[in-house]
């Protein structure tokens, strides 16, 4: 949520704080970019000591909601940039532990759920920014970041509380280490890289999620020359994750049940690229309500059933899995829309790109045929 709590008011909020809308940017790009530095020493605290290190994600994410709090005058970007920087430190923290947190607490049986459910507290995040910020608008700052802070800090209280409480069933219930998985630093990505299948969810997350953070990020100029208000580009995108948050939530419990982790990646590969050539072939009203609306029922719970496939065969490390993934995912979103962003002035050429991107993917998904199920995890 508050990483996307200036995106939808880019040119507000540069007007508000005296800045450029690029400079406005820099409050939800530094999320991807603190992430990639991040993502494997918070996998190896939280692999440590989950109940502390979630702990004190939850505590550094409200820290940085309120320290935001100074910055609603005009001369206060600085500290709402500070802010984003400390919630920004707190996200490997907050996204790692989904699937360790699974590992932990619930049964073998129960796991898919609980990975599904807070990864669909993650796209939900989307949604409140989108809808709240859109809401209340650039003229409502301030109320945008108390509402934030409020959220943050009740969040992390509650998570503290329930930490502080809770036991952990499978704590001593912990697989055999692989060869090497324990190691520090670059090693342990090299472990994680040379097991074919977290390679290739890796590769399918990398191409998923950027594909995602690209059409969030440029999907208002590349359809607005097609008549379409920002608005109801917001509205559109308030959909599309909407809808992404409910078959996350349910989708991936039952594709781990039946075993059809394949067929709903290469399903949603192969309708992300119909639903961004259709946008490039026709841009209208019609063709990017269908093609979003598709994108984030289909797209989205990708990355749930993927975590749940991490889950089973990274071993010990649970949260280094779940980082591993993460991290290429958030790579991921920093190339693609890059690569997006170079040509957002021809919106066919840019819905094209997103298109050939994740076409590229389904290769590597069919090569994953026969690798997902759990004859060849570890359970």
């Amino acid at each position: 949520m508050a990483w996307l709590t200036f995106a939808p008011i880019t040119t507000g909020a540069a007007h508000h704080y005296g800045v450029s809308a690029s400079t406005i940017g820099l409050l939800s790009e530094v999320f991807p970019l603190i992430y990639v530095v991040g993502a494997v020493p918070a996998s190896r605290a939280l692999d440590r000591s989950l109940r502390a290190w979630l702990a004190a994600g939850g505590a550094l994410s409200a820290a940085g909601a309120l320290l935001r709090l100074a910055g609603t005058t005009r001369a206060g970007f600085i500290w709402c940039l500070v802010g984003q920087i400390l919630v920004a430190a707190a996200q490997p923290l907050l996204l790692n532990a989904v699937v360790a947190l699974a590992r932990r607490y619930l049964a073998p049986p129960d796991r898919p759920t609980g990975i599904a459910i807070g990864s669909a507290g993650t796209f939900l995040g989307f949604v409140l920014a989108f809808v709240t910020s859109d809401a209340l608008g650039a003229r409502h700052i301030a109320a945008l970041l108390v509402m934030g802070a409020v959220y943050a800090a009740i969040g992390a209280l509650a998570l503290a509380l329930a930490l502080a409480r809770s036991t952990v069933p499978f704590a001593d219930n912990r697989l055999a280490d692989k060869p090497g998985e324990r190691t520090a630093g670059l090693a342990e990505l090299r472990a994680l890289w040379a097991d074919p299948v977290m390679r290739g969810l890796a590769y399918l997350v990398f191409v998923g999620f950027g594909v995602f953070v690209a059409l969030v990020t440029w999907v208002q100029p590349l359809l607005q020359p097609a008549g379409i208000s920002t608005s109801t580009t917001d509205t559109l995108l308030t959909v599309m994750v909407l809808g992404g948050v409910v078959t996350s939530a349910v989708v991936p419990p039952l594709v781990a049940r039946w075993h059809y982790q394949l067929p709903i990646l290469v399903t949603a590969g192969v309708a992300t690229i119909v639903a961004c050539l259709l946008m490039a072939a026709a841009p209208g009203l019609g063709t990017a309500a269908v093609g979003l609306v598709i994108t984030g029922l289909l797209l989205l719970p990708g990355m749930p059933v993927m975590l749940e496939v991490a889950e089973r065969f990274s071993g010990a490390g649970a949260a280094a899995g779940a980082g591993f993934l993460w991290l290429a995912g958030q790579a991921g979103g920093i190339v693609v829309a890059a690569v997006t962003g170079a040509v957002e002035g021809t919106p066919w050429l840019a819905f094209t790109v997103m298109a050939l991107v994740i076409a590229l993917a389904v290769p590597a998904a069919l090569g994953l045929r026969g690798r997902l199920t759990p004859a060849g995890a570890l359970n």
